[in-house]
């Protein structure tokens, strides 16, 4: 199994991502991690990346993602992000996709509220503009972010547990989950 735990800035990706890491026996990657500095900068100083700033990133989301067994937290806003991602990673199947849905209001006081990251709140606007939800052909569960950390877990997993990677090519909804 392969995943990426995707949305907007203040979503909850690290955090969801690295317990449904734990819960399955895998291995967590802050998608993060894999920025070139020059990325961080640049969006520490509040400026938005273009898609080319992106493009080394995802491919290196993908690498990661070569690995069976990897949970990665990464915003892969748009389609075309996601696109790069599952083209790097590889291998007939599929990368699932967690999304991460949430209501400006409360991305924002999440944002307000963390400390130490690089992420400032005057670029959460810029990123609900990027932002492409996952469309019904994408492999992809949506879970609204007003639920509990282990309840998205449980709820996402509920969603992919009964269907093997092949019958995962299509996008699976959550049951209870806001449909993308």
């Amino acid at each position: 199994m392969r995943i990426v735990v995707m949305g907007v800035a203040g979503c909850g990706k690290s955090t969801v991502a690295e317990a449904l890491a734990r819960r399955i026996g895998a291995d967590y990657v802050d998608g993060d991690s894999l920025h070139p500095k020059a990325n961080i900068d640049k969006m520490a100083g509040g400026h938005p990346l273009s898609d080319s700033d992106r493009g080394p990133w995802l491919e290196a989301v993908g690498a990661v993602l070569r690995k069976d067994g990897t949970v990665v937290a990464c915003s892969a806003l748009k389609r075309a992000y996601r696109d790069i991602i599952c083209r790097s990673a590889g291998r007939s199947d599929p990368v699932t996709f967690l999304y991460l849905r949430g209501d400006r209001e409360l991305l924002k006081a999440r944002m307000e509220a963390r400390t130490r990251h690089f992420m400032p709140v005057s670029l959460l606007d810029s990123q609900l503009e990027t932002l492409e939800e996952p469309g019904p052909d994408e492999n992809a569960v949506a879970i609204d972010i007003h639920r509990t950390v282990p309840d998205i877990v449980k709820t996402f997993l509920e969603a992919i547990g009964p269907l093997s990677a092949r019958d995962q090519s299509a996008r699976i909804q959550a049951p209870g989950a806001a449909s993308a």
